[in-house]
């Protein structure tokens, strides 16, 4: 079975046809697990690779978008969701819960209820993107601008660090 069948990539596509957005699920010979998984996939630079994060700001659930080859500056991300309290990276059975996804596979859209979402601005490097779609082997195209309207994000300078 094709993995684009998959439950959650159906959802992921279901959630960008509804966004408005053209793009279409891409299904990779090789695993999207991890950012330079993806980029080698692709034939891509790991920069245009969004990193869908999951932390907990005071306990509740928060997204960082962060590009393949950046790190999420933690001490950034309440300010700039406009929130603050301890931020703690979520484990897999919260991260599961919150997206829906399991890691190596969480999209940036499709959660069961919507999450505050920041974006890292070095993503605009790059005139294409590409995210999870649900499934470790399968991911979408999109841009900056689109991200930020598919998922309510919003696009912050200084989300991130070089790795």
């Amino acid at each position: 079975m094709s993995h684009l069948q998959h439950p959650s990539v159906q959802r992921v596509q279901a959630a960008l046809r509804a966004g408005g957005s053209s793009a279409h699920v891409i299904e990779l010979a090789a695993t999207a697990r991890t950012a330079a998984d993806a980029a080698a996939a692709l034939g891509v630079e790991q920069g245009a690779i969004v990193k869908s994060l999951l932390f907990m700001v005071d306990g509740a659930p928060v997204m960082a978008l962060v590009a393949g080859d950046r790190r999420c500056d933690t001490k950034q991300l309440p300010g700039a969701l406009g929130l603050s309290g301890l931020v703690l990276r979520a484990d897999a059975d919260r991260v599961r819960q919150a997206t829906g996804f399991v890691i190596g596979g969480v999209a940036p859209l499709a959660h069961p209820q919507p999450l505050a979402t920041a974006i890292d601005d070095s993503l605009g490097r790059f005139d294409t993107i590409y995210a999870a779609a649900g499934h470790p082997f399968c991911v979408f195209p999109t841009a900056l601008f689109e991200l930020s309207l598919l998922t309510g994000g919003r696009v912050v300078r200084g989300l991130s660090t070089a790795e």
